[in-house]
């Protein structure tokens, strides 16, 4: 039996568009799966207008529109939301939904910090929804084949993990702007991380955390950090995380500057090669004697971001509260890990409180929690929180 599931998009700016144009690509055209998406409600926090051009942009011809999240959240003909909006504003509008009863689907990176992520957690369970964050390539084909190696020991142990994402991207005000939790970490690192915490923590039946040392270049301007390499420690393994959005991993975007991937096993690696947030292909290197094995994944038709709203129908269907790929450990303990490499440089995304209502200053709109903030002179001062291992 075909699984219907109805989605409310909160949030109207370009990676909803991307989201929302591949969750009504007609699923039998790129693969064979049980479930229906439809858009029932797109929601804009500063006018029904604009809720509506996106409805009209994306193909979303039978959705609601609504001029506020507040509203949209209440529409009872929404199963899920899918929160789209700024890194500084995930927890306030995740948890709005989680409020109004809503199941939830976060973007990445799921909140600033680890307090966040754990509140939002709470929540979730104490209402018993669902609640998953949308690491998208995750999902992948290609993803679930390379954890498969890994657990059948074909790779032998692993050893070393490189892991890096870097784009020229510092025109973009949401990028270098303290005020909307901007920084190479947040925005580029999620998916630096991603590879190595699914291929170590997620694999690991004791989710042994990591030991975690960090190196940031700040902007001069605002403090964000331009440059962070964040060096992961577990017994036998050691990761390697690095993220800019000055320079680019791959820059003539033909893969032609190497993997900005590997990892190295005791009996072969593994190289992925850009980008990191959409790999289509990893080469196999066998240690010694043997032969090398490039493996294809080709995505046909759309971005890919199907596979994780795929995910997400199926976990409701089942009555599942997370999901087993993307399990809700995996989007706390990686922020803790980026706490503490914010925390021991003085940057501010780890400071950002989980718990005190939204404030209105510097003009930056919201409708519900968020971080505790005000500004002077383009300086951010936060309150702080506890680090992540008290």
């Amino acid at each position: 039996m075909t699984f219907t599931l109805n989605w409310g998009i909160l949030g109207c700016g370009g990676i909803a568009e991307t989201f929302t144009k591949d969750l009504l690509l007609d699923p039998k055209s790129h693969r064979n799966v049980d479930v229906i998406h439809k858009v029932v409600a797109t929601g804009s926090s500063s006018s029904v207008d604009k809720a509506k051009k996106f409805a009209e942009t994306t193909g979303a011809k039978d959705a609601k529109h609504y001029g506020s999240y507040e509203e949209l959240v209440k529409d009872e003909n929404v199963d899920v939301i899918y929160v789209a909006t700024p890194h500084s504003h995930h927890y306030a509008n995740a948890m709005l939904a989680l409020e109004a009863g809503k199941n939830v689907l976060c973007e990445k990176a799921f909140t600033v910090n680890a307090g966040q992520a754990r509140k939002l957690v709470e929540t979730a369970r104490a209402k018993n929804l669902f609640l998953m964050e949308a690491q998208w390539t995750r999902y992948f084909p290609l993803s679930i084949e390379l954890r498969r190696m890994i657990s059948s020991g074909e790779l032998g142990d692993i050893k070393q993990i490189f892991s890096d994402n870097g784009k020229s991207i510092e025109h973009i005000d949401r990028i270098t702007n303290p005020n909307l939790a901007g920084g190479a970490l947040l925005d580029l690192g999620v998916y630096s991380f991603l590879h190595i915490f699914q291929t170590v923590y997620h694999l690991d039946p004791e989710h042994t955390k990591p030991e975690v040392k960090a190196a940031i270049l700040k902007d001069e301007k605002t403090g964000v950090d331009k440059f962070t390499t964040a060096i992961l420690a577990w017994p036998g393994t050691t990761a390697i995380a690095t993220c800019n959005y000055s320079l680019e991993s791959d820059p003539k975007s033909d893969y032609s500057a190497g993997p900005c991937v590997r990892i190295v096993g005791t009996k072969a690696q593994v190289c992925i090669p850009s980008p990191p947030y959409r790999p289509t292909s990893f080469t196999v290197i066998p240690n010694g004697d043997g032969e090398v094995q490039k493996n294809d994944f080709p995505i046909e038709g759309g971005n890919g971001m199907w596979w994780e709203a795929d995910e997400v129908a199926f976990c409701i269907r089942d009555g599942k509260k997370e999901s087993e790929i993307m399990p809700l450990d995996e989007s706390v303990v990686p922020g803790g890990a980026r706490d503490v490499g914010c925390e021991a440089h003085g940057t501010l995304t780890s400071r950002w409180k989980a718990n005190i209502p939204l404030s209105h200053r510097s003009g930056i709109r919201s409708n519900s929690y968020i971080a505790h903030y005000y500004t002077n002179r383009q300086r951010l001062w936060v309150t702080p929180i506890p680090q992540p291992n008290q």
